[in-house]
């Protein structure tokens, strides 16, 4: 993997104020960390590091350039805008030439699913260990020949000399099922409807039920507190009430 050398500025203000007055200069905010030193506040060039992402993806190797020296860092966690995907945050690892780190690599599913079949992808990526300068940036896994019931693994993945895998080995990457036929979808759908209609007249006869005994149509009772007959009952009971004492 190659290098990209971003230049970084410290950053001096900080909460979300500072943050948006860095971001609306056309730069990113940003920690640096790791190796046991102290958390470094910088920002680099928003548009250089989105072409950086869009060029080498998420686990691109930065040469960051701050105050005359050279860091190499990855990006540990990208924050972004959830309305306008801007990049808002990020997240980045100081590494070393020579060392070995844990990653997230993507998975690209290539070739054509086997007639009447579905694809069936339950992993996007996969973990490796790969010395820091040499991280894969993603691995191509394809499906061409895949029969209907077949299944690639994470061991089945092909990996360049020097990276390790550290996923699951029978992890499953993707799947071929078999496809739905017409009238398996047109049974489906017909006992959704029959469940949705059984459960709308069930309903139906709740409500209708309740409109007869005037169940669950109350009103509190003022001495009490709890609750009472409806305004109807009350005046029905006080009028009957009334009656019988006038006899």
């Amino acid at each position: 993997m190659a290098e990209v050398r971003i230049s970084a500025e410290p950053r001096t203000e900080f909460g979300k104020g500072g943050a948006r007055r860095t971001r609306r200069s056309g730069r990113v905010p940003a920690v640096l960390y790791g190796h046991g030193t102290d958390p470094r506040h910088i920002s680099l060039p928003a548009r250089d590091f989105e072409h950086a992402l869009r060029t080498d993806g998420a686990n691109v190797l930065l040469a960051l350039q701050i105050d005359g020296s050279d860091e190499l860092a990855l990006p540990k966690s990208i924050q972004r805008n959830p309305v306008r995907g801007s990049v808002e945050h990020i997240d980045l690892i100081l590494v070393r030439r020579g060392e070995k780190i844990t990653v997230e690599v993507a998975i690209n599913i290539v070739g054509e699913v086997a007639p009447g079949g579905l694809l069936d992808q339950q992993l996007t990526t996969i973990s490796v260990a790969a010395e820091a300068t040499h991280i894969p940036s993603g691995f191509e896994v394809s499906i061409d020949g895949l029969e209907i019931g077949g299944a690639i693994h994470a061991k089945d993945v092909s990996l360049p000399s020097g990276t390790e895998l550290e996923t699951d080995p029978e992890a499953v990457v993707v799947h071929i099922l078999a496809a739905p036929t017409q009238e398996e979808l047109e049974a489906d759908l017909a006992s959704a409807e029959e469940e949705l209609g059984a459960g709308a007249a069930g309903a139906a006869a709740i409500v209708e039920a309740e409109a007869e005994t005037g169940e669950g149509d109350v009103v509190p009772d003022t001495q009490s507190g709890e609750g009472g007959p409806a305004e109807s009952q009350a005046g029905e009971a006080s009028a009957g009430g009334a009656g019988e004492s006038s006899e």
